[in-house]
């Protein structure tokens, strides 16, 4: 036994020494790409256990906190804080050195340093902080979204979030905003083609065309919005809003409440300016998402004054025959009837009710309805022709008179699953169109009074099969029976697919 322990190390030595010689060629390559302590290319960081990953914050403007510079933009992992520069006398050096803070996040390459030595640092460990950064999906992460069934995310804390069903901040009156921003991130094919970069990065734009910023904060608050491995349990749409108050020249800010249906049409034309769209159906997933067809009938009204031969006299005449007009649409208005003005037998004025269905006999093709300018009155009919995937209701709840804005207070009584909109089509268009029932996705309410007042959305997870109500940061589960009973302001449906 012994013999052959001892003849065993001698027969191995030559294979190790073979072996040997064979890697020395590659050796040195290996040492220098091997983090090490003394490695001067990619050097094992002590700092990493300083990161403070709770105070980090990607969702506002990548700008440096002292000098205000977009320019080569570090993010110190300890502080979170925003600084400029990675040489000697930069802002990012003099915080490393002040505050013995030292491993810093370059904002745009993704790179990761540590100052005041300056050199890279290449850890595995560090990319959950890369993807709440600038998270990404595989087409087979965007496929099974509304089929498999949702796992609940944790955040640093602990907290547990669903992806897609996170609370927007309301920096100070933006909820207008951000309840058309939930809405649209339920509407399949636009949150689809917004979570992959790849779909919108090859469109060619003109030199200095910087319109192109909104789409590309779109799909990045998108990203955030779905994105499976946050930090936190909600999302800033600060850098999104800034995008949105420079484009639409301050006409829609964060400081003070707009009308989000005012928002949401200027959204989606800017949208699909940006995405280089023309007038087709086919230029850009806006259009293709949500555009419809419609005829519009008009007829001039011969003026109340006239008695009756004059008027048949001017019914005759070419400019009072009716004529058809064909346009599109990305909504469509609904008018509710006027409330009512006096109380009831009980002194209470109730509030009244109304059908969905009833509201949509505007667009029948049969309905006329009166519209006045300055000096001409018109009559006119409409008829839909043509139905998109999702269908945007907005239901007109304000009036503007002389004196001031007033609501509506009428409650739209409405099917959350299987509405017919083959009701307002003609026959040849309902054959046309083939399947003309519809499911809600979202539903976007106001609350309290006009100019003042909140607003909130409902919106349908689709993997899950669950309605969530969203506030600006409140997220809570609600029963579809209690959506209807809402004063519904915005509603978007989408075609059953059965």
């Amino acid at each position: 036994m012994s013999g052959n322990a001892t003849e065993e190390p001698f027969e191995k030595k030559p294979k190790l020494e073979e072996s040997n010689k064979e890697n020395t060629g590659n050796e040195d390559d290996e040492e220098l790409e091997t983090p090490s302590a003394f490695n001067p290319k990619y050097r094992v960081c002590p700092y990493l256990d300083t990161i403070n990953r709770p105070l980090l914050d990607f969702d506002f403007e990548k700008l440096c906190s002292i000098s205000l510079t977009r320019i080569n933009v570090y993010a110190c992992l300890v502080c979170g804080k925003y600084f400029q520069g990675r040489g000697t006398n930069t802002h990012a050096y003099t915080h490393s050195v002040a505050e013995a803070h030292h491993v810093f996040l370059n904002l745009q390459t993704l790179r990761f340093y540590c100052l005041p030595d300056n050199y890279e640092i290449i850890d595995s460990s560090l990319d959950d902080i890369k993807f709440v950064l600038n998270p990404t999906f595989s087409p087979a992460d965007i496929k099974n979204l509304d089929k498999a069934d949702p796992k609940y995310s944790r955040t640093v804390d602990g907290t547990l979030y669903l992806p897609g069903v996170v609370g927007l901040n309301n920096i100070k009156a933006n909820d207008y905003c951000n309840v058309v921003l939930h809405a649209l991130s339920h509407v399949g094919p636009l949150r689809d083609y917004f979570l992959r970069e790849q779909h919108y990065a090859k469109i060619k734009r003109p030199p200095g065309d910087s319109i192109f910023n909104l789409v590309q904060r779109f799909g990045e608050l998108m990203r955030k919005m779905w994105n499976p491995r946050n930090f936190k349990a909600h999302v800033s749409p600060h850098e999104m809003l800034q995008a949105v108050v420079l484009w639409s020249n301050k006409r829609f800010q964060i400081t003070e409440q707009g009308d989000p249906i005012d928002f949401l049409s200027w959204f989606l034309h800017t949208l699909h300016r940006a995405l280089k769209g023309t007038k087709k159906i086919d230029s850009s997933v806006i259009y293709k998402t949500f555009l419809g067809e419609m005829k519009i009938y008009t007829r001039k009204i011969p003026p109340v004054d006239l008695d009756d031969t004059q008027k048949s006299l001017l019914l005759a005449t070419e400019e009072y025959q009716e004529k058809c007009e064909t346009t599109n649409f990305l909504y469509l208005t609904c008018d509710l009837p006027p409330p009512p003005l006096f109380t009831d037998e009980f002194r209470e004025n109730i509030i009244p009710q109304v059908n969905l269905y009833q509201l949509l006999s505007k667009f029948n093709g049969t309905t006329e309805k009166e519209y006045k300018t300055y000096k001409d009155n018109f009559l006119k009919r409409f008829e839909v022709a043509r139905l998109p995937q999702f269908i945007i209701l907005y239901i007109k709840r304000f009036t503007k008179n002389t004196f001031f804005l007033e609501k509506n207070p009428t409650i739209v009584n409405f099917p959350i699953k299987n509405v017919d909109f083959g009701d307002i089509l003609s026959i040849q268009n309902r054959e046309k169109v083939g399947n003309c029932k519809y499911n809600l996705v979202a539903n976007i309410v106001h609350d309290g009074e006009p100019n003042k007042g909140t607003y909130r959305v409902h919106m349908l997870h689709k993997a899950n099969g669950q309605w969530y109500e969203m506030q600006d940061l409140h997220v809570t589960e609600i029963l579809p029976q209690m959506i209807t009973l809402t004063e519904s302001y915005i509603q978007i449906y989408e075609r059953c697919t059965e």
